[in-house]
């Protein structure tokens, strides 16, 4: 499937999603997020178990489009930050694990794109920045996501400096899992992805939203939260028929993905 510059495709468990706009660097253009959103409404609908983030060209992705903010008006720009947040939000309420496959430079909402991920896996020759703070236009909307995911002081250097950091840095801050060699790019996502699809597919989709919601928890409130989330998916059937599993030794037979 294609359309404004937006790739779906399926394989096996998964789909990929891949920003196909290489001519402005995958640059997020309004009608680009609304197409990003379709293709994740429509993935996070199919049989597919996890779902790749990729980008075609020679970045993963520049972030906004200047030539579309430039000269806009308060109320475009707003329309932009805000469809741009309901992707990123979007990310992380879809059932399905995103692994952002970052093959190149990430910049600005493209290293949001990065942050609001569940998962990243960079090539070598990746680099990440969030490069308002060398600017005119402070990443304010991209640091929400950055912040969330790296520690504060990072988030300070890397937002305050625009500076690009490179892929093990990254990797070292926790904004990415896992570098590899550029050529192993492919093959580390597949596996990661195999990894983190293992099991029941309805217990996992269960779990990625009450990991999201317990995070931005206290403590107390976190634990009390996900005591009744563990208490009420216990009676779930995967849940019944993995203990069952166990005990008799052996393999489940979920109610949906593998088998």
């Amino acid at each position: 499937m294609t359309g404004s510059g937006v790739l779906i495709s399926y394989d096996g468990d998964f789909a990929t999603i891949t920003m196909n706009r290489p001519e402005r660097r995958n640059a997020l253009s309004l009608e680009m997020l609304r197409a990003l959103i379709a293709a994740f409404e429509e993935v996070a609908g199919s049989e597919a178990l996890g779902i790749v983030l990729a980008g075609n060209g020679p970045v993963f992705s520049a972030g906004h489009d200047f030539a579309e903010v430039g000269g806009a008006d308060l109320e475009s720009v707003r329309t932009l930050l805000t469809t741009c947040t309901e992707l990123m939000s979007l990310m992380q309420r879809v059932p399905q694990p995103v692994v952002a496959r970052v093959h190149a430079l990430a910049t600005a909402a493209g290293c949001q794109l990065v942050a609001a991920a569940d998962l990243a896996v960079a090539a070598e020759s990746a680099g990440f920045a969030a490069p308002g703070g060398k600017g005119g236009w402070f990443c304010h909307t991209p640091m929400v996501a950055i912040g969330r995911t790296i520690s504060r002081k990072h988030s300070f250097e890397l937002a305050l400096s625009g500076d690009v950091i490179d892929a093990r840095t990254a990797a070292a801050w926790g904004l990415v899992n896992e570098v590899v060699a550029d050529d192993q790019l492919d093959a580390a996502v597949l596996a990661l992805l195999g990894r983190v699809t293992r099991g029941s597919a309805e217990s996992k989709a269960i779990g990625k939203q009450a990991l999201y919601n317990q995070l931005s928890l206290g403590q107390r409130e976190a634990y009390d939260y996900a005591t009744e989330v563990m208490a009420g998916t216990s009676q779930h059937p995967d849940a019944q028929e993995g203990i069952r599993a166990f005990l008799d030794k052996r393999p489940p037979k979920w109610l949906k993905g593998r088998r």
